[in-house]
Formats: structure tokens, C-alpha cells, sequence
């Protein structure tokens, strides 16, 4: 099983690769994440942190925390089973 890294984020990938969600707002909110697609993994940090730590996990432990979000998001009698 491959751990999470914890690198700096200047380290991990050029400015420009990073991105946040469009319903993060604008940059005054107190919880907003950074990502980025790196070859297989995703990098994460902090937005108002461009320049600190920043960790990564396996895309598919991306992808299965994205679909957790989402169901939680649907209506009670909606949510797969």
C-alpha cells in the first residue's frame, strides 16, 4: 500500500496545475482546498497556502472520497445503496 506524501507544495507541481472548486467562493472563505492532477495521484492543499505543505493520495482514493461527497449530498431516499 503506498502512504500519503507530504511534500511542499512548490515542489510538487508547477502554479498553474493547482485549482479549487467553483463553490469554494472567493479566496476570503476559511476551508478551501487546492488540487491537482498529477500522473497518478491527486495533490491536495491548502488555498491560502500556495507555498506550504501540501499531501497526496492515490487517484482512487480521490475518486472514492469524491463519491462519499456526492451521495451524502442526495436526499435520504436517493442515496445508492
Amino acid at each position: 500500500m503506498t502512504k500519503n506524501v507530504c511534500l511542499n507544495a512548490i515542489g510538487l507541481t508547477y502554479e498553474g496545475a493547482w485549482f479549487k472548486s467553483s463553490y469554494s467562493g472567493d479566496n476570503t472563505g476559511a476551508g478551501c482546498v487546492s488540487i491537482a492532477m498529477l500522473t497518478d495521484r491527486i495533490g491536495i492543499r491548502d488555498s491560502k497556502q500556495g507555498n506550504g505543505p501540501a499531501f497526496t493520495v492515490p487517484t482512487t482514493a480521490w475518486a472514492s472520497f469524491i463519491r462519499e461527497v456526492q451521495a451524502d449530498q442526495q436526499p435520504p431516499n436517493t442515496r445508492p445503496q
